[in-house]
């Protein structure tokens, strides 16, 4: 059978209308995906006790609870949450805090971010220890 029977076969009617609704399914869920919630809306950050963060963590820790001093300039200065790891928030409800890593001249990766409208009474703060890599909500 060649061109000239497909084309008089009526494949045509029997298969564009089949092919187009499944087209417009493909579409359909391709724009479900988009929108879908992400991941932090539907899993929770793992978590860290204030005990089990390193003795440097918890005594910025403590400084944030009192409002300081600190030691590094960028201490306290809006995190803008670029990697979209921490749950969204407006911009400059975060701020980030040095942890001081023994041995290293300069801030080194770590870091705790904590988020909230007053910087010394935080709503939750999340620490990384891979410069924002990866977070771990800070839990009593």
């Amino acid at each position: 059978m060649g061109l000239k029977g497909i084309r008089s076969s009526g494949w045509r009617r029997r298969w564009v209308g089949p092919l187009a609704a499944l087209a417009l399914v493909a579409v359909s869920a391709g724009t479900f995906l988009v929108q879908a919630k992400s991941p932090l809306e539907t899993q929770t950050l793992p978590v860290v006790a204030f005990t089990g963060l390193p003795v440097q963590g918890q005594k910025v820790m403590d400084l944030i609870r009192q409002g300081g001093p600190f030691r590094y300039e960028k201490d306290g200065t809006v995190f803008g949450n670029r990697e979209r790891l921490l749950p969204a928030q407006k911009r400059g409800y975060y701020r980030e805090y040095t942890v001081p890593t023994p041995g290293l001249r300069h801030r080194g990766a770590r870091r705790i971010v904590c988020g909230g409208q007053k910087p010394v009474a935080p709503d939750n703060c999340y620490y990384t220890e891979d410069h924002y890599a990866s977070f771990r909500l800070i839990v009593q």
